[in-house]
């Protein structure tokens, strides 16, 4: 399953999914990976969530930010949720809808496959999100 949460910057979206990931990980029964672009919310994570700094690896299209999420879970077969925060920073993908769409259907099917729960905060208007992928927005703010 793929959530998107979604929003203009400065709406309060990082907080609700860290908000999100820390219930998350009180239930969860496999491992919780939450991706950003720095390790400025480390304090703010249960320290059973594995946070992965994603601007360490030089990433520098969508379709490698997919191959490092799959590198991730192919590491650990028990990882049962991956948070991204800033998604669009992190998959190199800010100014491009048809890009973005693209990108939240491949992790549509990595999700499908191995079985991965994403929940994806993206600076976006819900209003500029593809038809195709707006049912998959858990909340706008």
């Amino acid at each position: 399953m793929v959530q998107l949460i979604v929003g203009e910057k400065g709406k309060g979206k990082t907080k609700y999914i860290l908000d999100k990931v820390n219930a998350a990980v009180k239930e969860a029964n496999g491992s919780i990976v939450y991706l950003d672009k720095s390790t400025k919310h480390m304090y703010e994570l249960n320290n059973k969530i594995r946070l992965v700094d994603v601007s360490a690896f030089p990433l520098t299209d969508s379709h490698e930010f997919v191959g490092f999420i799959c590198g991730i879970i192919s590491q650990n077969r028990d990882i049962e949720a991956v948070y991204l925060d800033a998604f669009l920073k992190l998959a190199k993908l800010e100014g491009d809808v048809e890009k973005i769409t693209e990108c939240i259907n491949r992790l549509a099917v990595v999700s499908d496959t191995f079985k991965v729960d994403f929940v994806i905060s993206m600076s976006i208007s819900p209003d500029a999100l593809d038809e195709s992928i707006k049912d998959k927005v858990e909340i706008a703010l």
